[in-house]
């Protein structure tokens, strides 16, 4: 199979004009004439492999990063929202939705957003009884949603913040001594912030007295919470200036959404502190990506090491493309973030088929699938159920899954790939992204039919769908 064609006009000339040059100059400095530099930064033409070679030795380029591009994730979300059968009279090609999101992102996410405020328009109308007298303009994202959106098309990598964990770390040690005691001793030496034990009665994870500079910790919680909830309250006295810039040009539409994004991002810098982008990087390519060793090393949850596994995306020097999500028993994706081709629904819950579902009836074990997706690609996936407490046993138990995953072609670097048949297509799960946008005609474990299908009913058949799909 021929290798895709590269159209990157958009990052060529994003190149060119922080270079402060003229297409004229440019193209002088690439050796090409302006007519084919004017084509490339229109997509007119894809970039050969000629220029690409050029642009790495006369601007000192990482490859890689040009190559890459968030359109993929961009690609997928759009393409979702116009499978609505409200466009079925104008629906673009694919080749017409790759330029709106390599040309113009941001009418790509206009777009988006303004399906988002439809969908949410329409399911008030329907459970019109649940949302009288409450006030809420359907036409709003919440202020979760927005943050969720926000690490999603930043790639779940935050430069500023990344570089600056991993300096702390480095300057407190990590990940050479053990991260709790590096943490707190931190914290007391810099800020006067003791680090205690809660007090009987008291349910938190956390609790800062800011009058008395002592940070609270729950005993009872596991020593990696303990660690990662340490980590974050150096985030929020140390941190808050750069966070606040953060948020500041995001322009979101709420303070609230603000607030849960300052949170978001105290989170990244705590998971970035304690697991240090370089050493783990090359401490999970050398485990091969074992979440259970990796956990042992760092002291760290499995829910924290596949996290911050989503998260290696520094340009020059990128781990895996993994995908991560946590899914609840309902089947609804709680967090999500892919940086490989594979992209999470942003409406209805995940595929039935998926193992993330199995997990669920194996705790404590790990669960490997090879799975396909309708357009042909196929993934390594694993699923492992996480249980937490906060007490004893009469206290509530919060039961989900984490999924982590690569297209098969990364599959080597992990070792839950071993003793699996990558090249057997029959090894291969057919799974999807959700059954609103599923085109898989015969899945006996269809919820709802697909919205840019017609049905056809025949009363004298009986399959395992009441109907078929024309």
């Amino acid at each position: 199979m021929a290798p895709p064609k590269l159209y990157i006009g958009r990052k060529i000339r994003e190149l060119r004009q922080a270079a402060g040059l003229t297409q004229v100059q440019f193209a002088e400095r690439l050796g090409i004439s302006t007519s084919y530099l004017n084509q490339i930064e229109n997509n007119q033409r894809p970039v050969s492999a000629a220029v690409l070679l050029e642009l790495a030795e006369k601007f000192q380029i990482d490859l890689s990063d040009i190559a890459q591009t968030d359109s993929d994730r961009m690609l997928s979300a759009l393409s979702e929202a116009l499978s609505d059968p409200l466009f079925d009279s104008h629906r673009p090609t694919l080749q017409e939705l790759k330029l709106i999101t390599q040309n113009a992102p941001s009418l790509a996410r206009a777009l988006i957003s303004s399906h988002q405020a439809y969908r949410r328009a329409s399911e008030q109308l329907v459970s019109l009884d649940d949302t009288l007298g409450r006030g809420v303009s359907a036409a709003e994202p919440t202020p979760y949603e927005e943050v969720r959106d926000f690490f999603h098309f930043v790639d779940n990598y935050v430069h500023d913040l990344d570089v600056a964990a991993e300096k702390l770390a480095t300057d407190v040690g990590l990940p050479d001594r053990e991260a709790g005691a590096a943490l707190a001793d931190h914290l007391e030496k810099r800020h006067g912030v003791r680090v205690v034990r809660s007090g009987p009665g008291e349910d938190f994870l956390r609790r800062y007295d800011p009058a008395s500079r002592t940070l609270f910790l729950n005993p009872y919680s596991p020593a990696a919470t303990r660690t990662f909830q340490t980590a974050f309250q150096i985030a929020a006295l140390e941190m808050e200036p750069p966070i606040a810039g953060i948020v500041g040009k995001a322009g979101f539409r709420s303070a609230e959404a603000a607030e849960v994004c300052k949170i978001g991002l105290k989170n990244y810098f705590a998971g970035a502190l304690v697991l240090p982008y370089q050493s783990f990087m090359s401490a999970a390519r050398e485990l091969r990506h074992d979440l259970e060793l990796l956990a042992a090393r760092f002291g760290a949850s499995l829910e924290q090491i596949a996290h911050r596994l989503s998260t290696l995306q520094r340009p020059g020097l990128k781990g895996v493309p993994v995908f991560f999500a946590t899914i609840d028993r309902a089947g609804n994706i709680t967090k999500r973030h892919s940086a490989a081709k594979l992209q999470f629904a942003r409406f209805g819950a995940a595929c039935p088929l998926w193992n993330a579902h199995q997990a669920f009836e194996a705790p404590g074990r790990i669960v490997r699938q090879l799975a396909e997706t309708p357009d042909g690609v196929r993934y390594l996936s694993v699923a492992t159920e996480i249980t937490k407490s906060g007490g004893g046993y009469r206290a509530l138990h919060r039961s989900y899954v984490i999924a982590l995953g690569c297209e098969i072609s990364y599959a080597g670097d992990f070792v839950y790939a071993d003793g699996l048949d990558k090249d057997s297509r029959a090894a291969f799960d057919p799974i999807g992204i959700s059954c609103r946008i599923c085109e898989r005609q015969n899945c006996p474990q269809r919820a709802v039919p697909p919205l840019k299908r017609r049905l056809s009913i025949d009363h004298n058949v009986r399959t395992s769908l009441p109907y078929s799909m024309l």
